[in-house]
């Protein structure tokens, strides 16, 4: 039996002021471990929720900027194939980038693999990308080969999946990138007005040594001085 249960109508529901926020080794080794071998949890938190049957916005749990967290039975899979089905309703969940091992120093022979999904609305492959992000967590049995002692993965354990799901949050990093176009704008800009008030000043630079060479020699000899003080001091 779990010690403590937050689960209730199938959605878990924390005390004021906590929060779960476990890491990834916690996850696979503490939680989905236990999970597959009937062992107790440290607390009934994580309710059983078919995830590739919803759309990221209909599945329970708090708010979009909130994490949730799932346990999803791998019964859903294509009629010829043994992968599972990630089509829902308004779109589908698409693998991307490369799965994360994840070890425990006190679990030989068992590692946990992390996939990480993007969701897209539409019909594959023409679908429009979306905020929403699914980190699968599974467990895969080890094996290892006596004569280079190199580990190759194995089969998966068990026949559930522990799922993560969060919205990436974009705003910020459209309102930064706006905000480095527009600086980038600011100075462009503040560099053309330096260099139109530098052609005009050398204009008038050059329209006042043409006078002052028209000048008395005493005047030249003076503005000569002057300029080579001026390069010595700098």
């Amino acid at each position: 039996m779990d010690k403590l249960n937050f689960i209730k109508n199938g959605v878990s529901r924390l005390p004021p002021g906590f929060r779960f926020q476990p890491t990834d080794e916690e996850l696979v080794f503490q939680y989905l471990k236990c999970k597959i071998f009937s062992c107790p949890l440290p607390a009934s938190i994580i309710p059983e929720v078919n995830v590739c049957k919803y759309d990221p916005w209909d599945l329970p749990g708090g708010c979009d900027e909130q994490e949730r967290h799932f346990f999803s039975s791998k019964e859903s899979k294509y009629r010829n194939s043994n992968r599972m089905s990630r089509t829902t309703k308004c779109g589908y969940w698409k693998a991307t980038g490369s799965d994360k091992r994840i070890s425990s120093s006190t679990c030989n022979g068992i590692v946990g693999l992390r996939k990480t999904l993007v969701f897209y609305e539409g019909k594959s492959p023409n679908g429009s990308r979306t905020n929403w992000i699914l980190h699968e967590y599974r467990l895969i049995n080890v094996e290892t080969n006596p004569n280079n002692s190199t580990q190759n993965y194995g089969n998966e354990i068990g026949d559930w999946v522990l799922c993560r799901l969060s919205m990436r949050k974009r705003s910020l990093e459209y309102g930064s990138t706006s905000t480095h176009h527009n600086h980038n704008a600011t100075n462009s800009r503040l560099m053309f007005d330096f260099m139109m008030v530098n052609n005009n000043n050398n204009k008038t630079c050059s329209s006042t040594s043409s006078s002052c060479s028209s000048s008395s020699n005493n005047n030249i000899e003076v503005s000569s001085n002057h300029h080579q003080d001026g390069y010595a001091d700098f």
